[in-house]
């Protein structure tokens, strides 16, 4: 809808997972670092995690694209799964046919067995993406360890990247999960961006859109974007989206702190006051003149 006014060529703020859009920030460009050392060195485990928003799904597309023809990919986003569905789910990802085949682990386990041998002997990696990867159970996360098993003398024959919320950790840290967390030796947790980190976020996107146009954002508004979303890119996207909306609507092309504060207002600021622990000062000052504007 704005796109146009701001001679933007497309929304530059949307909430849906765009790899193009992929701001590499030093911990964003450290951590797809890390996931493409664990596949090279066959690493067998890796472990992504960070809080909702931080980017995971984005790096994790953005890895997917950057893989050529010699990595086998399977991508697994439902985790509501048991042992029996995670396998089959898997033999899905990797295009093999099962028709007809007794549904049991062990014959599923033969199948992908056979698969990875092939795919070892043809010179291929074959990797294996979790996301959301803390909504599995322990009962899936042992069949995910038991995956690990299955290699050649020397090598692993599948390399699987665990990526999930910070909640993963502390299941991991389980003493019947131990044996698998054990095996993940390369791991990172993705930290909220800084404030001129979110600066270079908002500027990035706005560039990768062919912005800014004629759109301008205040120094003051780029702090107050800070403080208001605690410098997790999702909450970002969202009050840039709506600010610039308001914008849009009130015919003006510079992004104040007065803006802003009307955006975080209008997506609701118990959203904020749940998911934030800075910035609660100015959460309080705007409540209460949202409320004095309403007596």
């Amino acid at each position: 809808m704005y796109a146009a006014y701001f001679g933007l060529k497309e929304n530059p703020f949307s909430l849906s997972p765009e790899p193009r859009y992929l701001f590499l920030s030093g911990q964003h460009r450290d951590a797809l670092n890390c996931l493409i050392y664990g596949i090279q060195e066959r690493k067998g485990f890796v472990l992504l995690a960070g809080d909702i928003g931080m980017g995971k799904t984005t790096i994790c597309r953005s890895l997917l694209s950057s893989l050529n023809d010699s990595v086998e990919t399977a991508l697994i986003f439902n985790t509501a799964v048991d042992e029996l569905d995670l396998l089959e789910t898997i033999l899905g990802e990797y295009g093999i046919e099962i028709k007809g085949e007794s549904r049991s682990k062990k014959n599923f386990l033969d199948i992908l067995n056979d698969f990875l041998l092939k795919n070892f002997a043809a010179g291929k990696t074959a990797v294996l993406l979790i996301d959301e990867a803390q909504n599995l159970s322990h009962g899936v996360l042992e069949q995910i360890r038991m995956l690990s098993n299955l290699e050649t003398e020397t090598e692993k024959l599948i390399q699987i990247i665990l990526i999930g919320q910070p909640e993963i950790k502390a299941t991991l840290m389980l003493p019947a999960l131990r044996q698998l967390n054990e095996r993940i030796t390369v791991r990172y947790d993705l930290k909220p961006l800084s404030l001129p980190e979110v600066r270079h976020y908002i500027i990035h996107r706005l560039t990768i859109a062919q912005g800014p146009g004629s759109l301008t954002f205040t120094r003051g508004a780029f702090s107050l974007i800070y403080n208001f979303s605690e410098g997790i890119p999702r909450r970002v996207n969202a009050i840039c989206d709506r600010a610039l909306l308001i914008a849009y609507t009130k015919n003006i092309r510079k992004i104040n702190r007065k803006i802003v504060r009307l955006a975080v207002h209008d997506i609701g600021i118990d959203y904020f006051q749940k998911t934030m622990s800075v910035g609660r000062k100015i959460l309080a000052r705007l409540t209460n003149l949202a409320n004095t504007g309403n007596s």
